[in-house]
Order: C-alpha cells, then sequence, then structure tokens
C-alpha cells in the first residue's frame, strides 16, 4: 500500500453523476470509491472537503513546438503541458504537421522526439498535406499500428497547408473507411487569398484587416461544403475552432439530419469580440488567430449552440507566441508582421485557462450544469477521440486524473503569473471565480496550489482506439 493515494471528502462531479464520497489510488488508477474509506500505513492522503473533484481535462486542439519556414510557437511540449497541469488539464491531443516534402511517418517520428519532455499525457492528430497513394497508406499504418485515430485537413492556406476539394474528398473517405475522425479547419482559402491580397494593394497593413479579411460567410461556406463531401465520403467530421453563426448553422443542420458531425469552440470565440481589433497599432497582433475573433453576435449564437448540446467540446487552439522580441528572440514573436498584417504569426496562449474561464462563464454566467461544463472540457473529447474510459471521468478502472477545484475562490488572470512563456494573455485582467487546487497526474500529484511537483518528460504517449 506504500505507493496508494487517498482523496478524502470531495464532491466528485463527471458528466453524469455529482456525489461527496473518497477515492482510493492505486497504480496510478482510481482503484476504489466510497465513503470513509479507511487509511494505511505509508498511504498520502489529501482533504478535498468543500472542493469539487473533476476528472483531470482534455484539450483536444494543441500546437506545441511547432515551426513554420518563418515561425515558431514560443511553448515546447515542457513548457505547453507545464501550463496545461496548472489549469487543470491533464491530456492534450496535439496536432503533429509533417515537414515539408516529408512522409506521415517522418512527421511522426519527428513529433515524438519533440514530445518526448511533455508533462502531462499527449495524443496526436496527424495534419495531411495530399491524398496521393503513398499518404493514403501511411494513414492506414497510423491508425492500425501507432494509434493515431483522426486527420486533419485544412480548407485554408492555399499553397501551404490546404487540400483542394478532390483531394479533401479522397482524404475524408480513406479516414472515413478507417474508422478515424476528420477534423476539419473550415474557411475559403482562395478566396481569403484574394481578399488578403486586395487590402495589402490598398495599403490596409494593420492587424485589423487580418479580420475583416476572413469574413464569417467564408467559414460558413467551408464548414457545408466540408459537411457536403464528408456525407459523400461516409465519414464522421469534427469541425475544429468553430467561431460563426453560419457554420453552427451548418452543423446544426447536420445533426437534425442524424450525419455523425461533431464541433468544438475556443473561450476566445465565447468570450471576446472583434473589438479587440480596434485602432491602428499593433495591439491587435495578441489577437491574430484563424479563424478570428468575431463580432458579439456571434459569441451570442456559440453560447446558444452550447446551451442545445450542438457544440460538443471546448478546446484551446493553444498556439502561443510572444507580443514582445525579448527575451525568445524574433522568431516567436508576434512582431514578424509589423509590416503587414498577413506576415503576424497565427495563434495565441490559452491552455493553462480553459476550465476556470470555462467554470466562470459556462456554469456561473450562462447557467450550463457542471455535468456540461466536464462533459465539454473532458468526457466528450475523451469520447471523440479514443481515450474513453481511461481518460475522462471519474471511475474504477480509470486513470486517477483528478483535479481539485475551488468553485468559490476569486482571481483575476494575468499573464505574469502563467506558465506558458508567452508574454501575453488574451483574457489579461479579466476576474474569474473558481480555481484549480491541486491536481493528479495518474495518481501523482504534480500542481499543489501554485507549486509545481511534476516533472519533464513524465507524460505518457497515448496511443488512441477508434472515434466514439
Amino acid at each position: 500500500m506504500s505507493h496508494a493515494t487517498l482523496v478524502r471528502n470531495g464532491r466528485i462531479v463527471t458528466a453524469g453523476d455529482d456525489f461527496v464520497a473518497d477515492l482510493l489510488i492505486e497504480g496510478g488508477r482510481i482503484e476504489a470509491i466510497g465513503r470513509a474509506l479507511p487509511s494505511g500505513p505509508g498511504m498520502s492522503v489529501h482533504d478535498a472537503t468543500g472542493l469539487l473533484v473533476l476528472p483531470g481535462a482534455v484539450d483536444v486542439h494543441t500546437h506545441l513546438d511547432s515551426a513554420t519556414p518563418t515561425a515558431s510557437t514560443v511553448d515546447d511540449f515542457a513548457a505547453g503541458t507545464r501550463a496545461a497541469a496548472f489549469g487543470g488539464t491533464t491530456t492534450v491531443v496535439d496536432y503533429c504537421t509533417p515537414p515539408p516534402g516529408a512522409s506521415l511517418m517522418a512527421g511522426l517520428e519527428d513529433w515524438h522526439r519533440r514530445r518526448a519532455n511533455a508533462c502531462v499525457d499527449v495524443g496526436a492528430h496527424m495534419i495531411v498535406l495530399d491524398a496521393g497513394a503513398a499518404t493514403l497508406a501511411e494513414m492506414k499504418t497510423l491508425v492500425e499500428r501507432e494509434g493515431i485515430s483522426s486527420f486533419k485537413f485544412f480548407m485554408a492556406y492555399p499553397g501551404a497547408l490546404m487540400l483542394e476539394d478532390g483531394a479533401l474528398f479522397t482524404a475524408l473517405r480513406a479516414a472515413g473507411a478507417l474508422g478515424a475522425l476528420s477534423c476539419v479547419h473550415a474557411e475559403n482559402g482562395p478566396v481569403i487569398q484574394s481578399l488578403v491580397q486586395a487590402a495589402l494593394a490598398q495599403g490596409q497593413t494593420a492587424p485589423r484587416h487580418h479580420a475583416l479579411t476572413r469574413p464569417a460567410l467564408l467559414e460558413g461556406e467551408a464548414a457545408q461544403r466540408a459537411i457536403d463531401l464528408a456525407e459523400l465520403a461516409q465519414a464522421p467530421l469534427y469541425v475544429v475552432h468553430l467561431s460563426t453563426a453560419q457554420a453552427l448553422q451548418a452543423v446544426q443542420r447536420a445533426r437534425q439530419r442524424g450525419l455523425p458531425v461533431h464541433a468544438e469552440t475556443c473561450p476566445q470565440y465565447l468570450l471576446l469580440d472583434d473589438s479587440v481589433y480596434a485602432g491602428e497599432g499593433f495591439e491587435g497582433a495578441k489577437y491574430v488567430m484563424s479563424p478570428p475573433i468575431r463580432h458579439a453576435s456571434h459569441g451570442v449564437a456559440l453560447w446558444r449552440g452550447l446551451q442545445a448540446g450542438d457544440i460538443q467540446t471546448v478546446a484551446t487552439d493553444h498556439c502561443a507566441f510572444t507580443y514582445g522580441e525579448q527575451p525568445h528572440g524574433l522568431r516567436h514573436s508576434k512582431r514578424l508582421g509589423l509590416a503587414a498584417f498577413n506576415r503576424i504569426p497565427n495563434g495565441a496562449p490559452g491552455l493553462e485557462t480553459r476550465l476556470e474561464l470555462m467554470h466562470d462563464a459556462a456554469v456561473l454566467q450562462h447557467g450550463l450544469s457542471l455535468h456540461r461544463l466536464v462533459d465539454l472540457l473532458a468526457t466528450a473529447p475523451a469520447r471523440l477521440f479514443g481515450l474513453f474510459p481511461r481518460k475522462g471521468t471519474v471511475a474504477v478502472g480509470s486513470d486517477a486524473d483528478l483535479v481539485l477545484f475551488d468553485p468559490h475562490e476569486r482571481w483575476t488572470v494575468r499573464a505574469a503569473a502563467h506558465h506558458s512563456l508567452s508574454d501575453y494573455s488574451l483574457f489579461e485582467g479579466r476576474p474569474v471565480t473558481g480555481r484549480v487546487k491541486k491536481v493528479f497526474l495518474r495518481g501523482q500529484c504534480i500542481v499543489d496550489g501554485p507549486h509545481w511537483l511534476g516533472r519533464e518528460g513524465m507524460g505518457q504517449y497515448l496511443s488512441r482506439a477508434a472515434s466514439g
């Protein structure tokens, strides 16, 4: 019993249950749940009286240690997953982008090298950049041998990441036949490219033109097109970082027809609006991401979609750069785009604040239940991406990934207190009620208040089962 842990008297909340009990943890798993469980010699005991005991959150949309030819994210796996842990996220499914010209398997090998210093458990989605015979064969190998059961296809960024419609259809059909889930970035890339070129020709170079050249209509159009192609290909579809009422309507129509279409949104699309781009200064660069932050009316629609169950998950799309150039250098900085908005690296930090922001906004302000919060942030992503019931719930036999959460503590978001290497937060100065107090990864306490007790490299690779 020397390695056993007992969590006493917490209010355990899952997607379906809510009760006060003790948890016995042995061998990294939950061994027993009950009242007044006895403690033994050498057992570590944690008192959770007055706290919620939640399953460790699962973030299925991150870009850690990720590079383009011109820029690199500032958070490697060590920094990004440590930030995740402090925010109550114990599982991350990260997007693996093969280097240009490299095979999917070579891309995965490179990703494994980079993720070796992760502090929480990690899985991979594979980004697919073509639909040639060699790539389709490798998709099969990834599903069957490597436990990668999801692929991402881009409808944006022509000439870099985008699959044209024929290739997209071929890739969707292949993924569907393999029982994999197809993740799609739905924006009309060629039309956006035309709008960007027109804006630059007119001297419109400020960060706000990033948002103005990516109108909501082009996300809605692409989402509907992706759904139509997925239906034809008989492939389940997952629309990532959904940000508009139009795209949500496309998802709602598909789900009403019984199609296996799922949607993810992010805290920034729920809590911010396009006023962040106001002004001609460079401050708006902090919020340059794709899709951009939208008019407030879209946020209203997204909250309705969450309340109605039309959006299944809330992820972060954590893709962190710095605002300043120092101390990490220009390659990691938004300042690469000082001369023109189309050169600003796309993405923002968010891994550390998702659970706390969503508790405050979803439960306290919008009336969603704690069950729904757990489902959005842990259970549904674990189910959709082949990790449930090992991850995403509190149950006998599940990994002892746990968050002890104080639903009443008030605090203020400050980037200076964060563990990401980014020097800003999208939510700087925002007051929040609800705070992570302790975090356990497979039974080991890795976060205790402000104290880091974990270590780099303790995160395990998650070989995932088929979607659903």
